[in-house]
């Protein structure tokens, strides 16, 4: 008993220990940039960030963001920023050592499926007379950005550099921009592997609840065909009306959460089948980029969107997810037999057994030969804006939480092996 309590406390080391940064908290402290933060919300692109540990946000000041914000929607607004999102860290120093002068460096508009060949890359050269020029990594397209100053730096967890203007791929601002009404929620259901759930919607007239929650914000998830033949899924014909609309109302939540959103998620959300008494909700937890939901039956894993514009997001689940308060009574799976051969008494499962690794999957940093400042040449540095771990934003460094895993791990083996 003493030495799971110890685990346990072990386990919350770890927890708090891999806090990164908060990409809103930063730049609150900044006014020049309040348009970007304020859009960094509203599409949750903060989440997605605020879940990687070594990244680089190219901000735009307040003018450069009232161009291209008042005359597009969100969703492409949306697109545009998340090319603003490099998947790797650049300090000034770093942006002068480019090799061979030029690079393509992955954005995050790459991860989210709707960037063609090299639409989700962006082009960082290092110009003659210490400029840098940013620009889309597409073939012919012109460095019609450039570095302006730094802004902050956590290093190698995150670096905040001002650039002069929008990078602009070619195609990204005519992409077609759907307006949350004009969703077709069953087309895109069949489409993507889920028929059984699409025509369970109409039929049960569930179908109008979700379109007329659309403009406030939806997120869906839509079990597979798959998953309503696997084994345990419950005879949903056997239940009354109203237990099958709340089925399926508690298979979406009545706002945007995107996957980055989902990851960052520490509190049980709602689902449309919410009611005063009625809870009916949900819990999300990560590992890397894999969530799983958890509905107190039994976990469900989050596939990558099948639609995503704001405010409405559809996801695929591979399980139908079954809420405790229509099924907490029904009876459990009958665990597979205990192997007999073995004289050595089995452990129990550990009450940790369900849940996913805390500590999520990051790339890694980059060498650590930088120099410490910006050349002479270059751009105002700011070697005054680098912060220590207790900078805004910012909680531990990273690497404090790979030595408390660390410490985690062998104690755990070494209590598995005195059991």
């Amino acid at each position: 008993m003493a030495a799971t309590k110890f685990i346990f406390l072990v386990l919350s080391l770890v927890a708090v220990s891999v806090s990164a940064h908060n990409i809103t908290a930063i730049l609150e402290g900044f006014p020049d940039y309040s348009s970007y933060n304020s859009f960094l919300s509203q599409t949750k692109l903060a989440d997605e960030i605020n879940t990687r540990e070594t990244i680089t946000c190219l901000v735009l000041n307040n003018g450069a963001m009232s161009a291209l914000t008042a005359k597009h929607p969100l969703s492409v607004i949306k697109s545009v920023l998340s090319l603003h999102v490099l998947l790797d860290y650049y300090d000034p120093p770093k942006l002068h050592k480019i090799s061979k002068g030029t690079t393509l460096t992955t954005t995050l508009y790459q991860t989210t499926g709707n960037a063609p060949g090299n639409l989700g890359f962006v082009n960082i050269t290092d110009l003659q007379g210490g400029k840098v020029g940013f620009g889309s990594a597409i073939p012919g397209s012109k460095l019609d950005s450039s570095y302006t100053k730094s802004v902050k730096q956590i290093p190698y967890n995150i670096s905040i550099l001002e650039i002069s203007a929008p990078i602009i791929a070619p195609g990204i601002l005519s992409a077609p921009a759907p307006s949350a009404s004009g969703v077709n929620i069953t087309g895109l259901l069949e489409k993507a592997g889920c028929k059984t759930f699409a025509s369970l919607l109409a039929s049960s007239g569930v179908l109008k609840t979700y379109e007329s929650a659309l403009e406030k914000g939806l997120t869906v998830f839509a079990p597979s065909d798959e998953a309503f033949k696997a084994e345990g899924v419950p005879d949903l014909s056997k239940l009354t009306n109203a237990d099958q609309v709340s089925l399926l109302e508690y298979h979406a939540s009545p706002d945007y959460k995107p996957k980055g959103t989902l990851k960052t998620a520490k509190d049980p959300f709602g689902t449309l089948a919410t009611n005063g008494a009625a809870k009916f909700d949900l819990t999300a937890t990560s590992a890397g980029d894999d969530v799983t939901l958890h509905t107190g039956i039994s976990p469900a894993r989050v596939n990558e969107a099948v639609f995503d514009s704001p405010p409405v997001v559809i996801f695929t689940v591979d399980k139908v997810l079954l809420p405790i308060e229509l099924f907490g009574n029904s009876p459990s799976p009958a665990p597979a037999p205990e192997p007999v051969s073995s004289p050595t008494p089995t452990p129990s499962p550990s009450p940790l057994s369900e849940a996913p690794s805390p500590l999520a999957a990051s790339p890694p940093a980059p060498p650590t030969d930088t120099p410490a400042g910006a050349p002479a040449d270059g751009p105002a540095g700011s070697s005054e804006n680098s912060t220590s771990d207790k900078a805004a934003g910012h909680v531990i460094a990273p690497l404090l939480g790979s030595i408390v895993f660390t410490i985690f791990a062998t104690v755990v083996s070494s209590y598995v092996g005195l059991c």
